[in-house]
């Protein structure tokens, strides 16, 4: 089983962006992050999942842990309903970041996948370790 811990960061919003994850996998942490200009905090969330999973090899189980229950909800739940209507919202607003999370969604796919939603900013140590780096990246 891996373990992947995510998390994104903006400074301003839009902003300067940050994201990050930690994967463990056989006893091993392998950190990755990266930035973005003019971003957005929901699209440097999502692209941390995205980043990570194109780290491991297909057909892996994994568990992804996530403070951003706009990621978790979004890919377990209102995805399914978003396809079914055209990509819009219950609101009948057009999917904002559409293309991040079809890319998830397909990644997705290529996986065993348990989602985790975590608290951020509280007793899961890397849960914060990740969200340091993040906070780090956007810096950049």
């Amino acid at each position: 089983m891996i373990k992947i811990y995510t998390d994104g960061s903006c400074i301003g919003n839009p902003g300067n962006g940050g994201w990050a994850a930690i994967i463990i996998s056989d006893g091993k942490k392998k950190r990755i992050n990266g930035s973005k200009k003019n971003t957005t905090n929901n699209q440097m969330e999502l692209l941390a999942p995205i980043k990570a999973l194109n780290k491991i090899s297909k057909g892996s189980k994994v568990q992804i842990f996530t403070d951003s229950k706009y990621v978790k909800s979004g890919i377990t739940e209102w995805i399914h309903n978003w396809k079914k209507n055209g990509w819009k919202t219950a609101n009948k607003q057009k999917v904002k970041n559409k293309k991040l999370w079809t890319e998830l969604d397909t990644l997705s796919k290529e996986f065993d996948i348990k989602w985790n939603w975590v608290k951020a900013h509280s007793t899961d140590k890397f849960n914060n370790e990740v969200d340091l780096i993040a906070r780090e990246a956007a810096n950049y």
